[in-house]
């Protein structure tokens, strides 16, 4: 499994930016996207960009990220409404059914 993780442009070069994460610094390759400036989020894939990313959503992927590396420590909170602040977006609402499901819910 690939999990994307998002990394934020400290310099560019040709096909390739130099970028940091939450794991560190590291090069990616750049040739899957248009070029990137410094300060832009990029969503990458064993060091590889595959998207421009909003820092709105860098920050909820990290947050997802660390509710992952919470479960994988063992160590959940007891009181499950803390984890909302790692699912922000997610948090106080119903969950939906995505478009293409909920066209056929409809047709039952």
């Amino acid at each position: 499994m690939c999990v994307g993780v998002p990394m934020q442009v400290l310099e560019t070069g040709p096909f390739h930016a130099r970028c940091r994460g939450r794991n560190g610094e590291c090069w990616l390759d750049t040739r899957l996207i248009d070029p990137p400036r410094k300060g832009d989020w990029l969503l990458a894939f064993a060091d590889t960009a595959r998207e421009l990313l909003t820092e709105a959503d860098a920050e909820k992927i990290n947050a997802a990220l660390e509710a992952l590396d919470c479960v994988l420590a063992n160590s959940v909170p007891a009181d499950a409404s803390a984890l909302d602040k790692f699912f922000p977006d997610l948090a106080g609402r119903e969950p939906q059914l995505p478009d293409f499901l909920r066209a056929r819910e409809s047709e039952e």
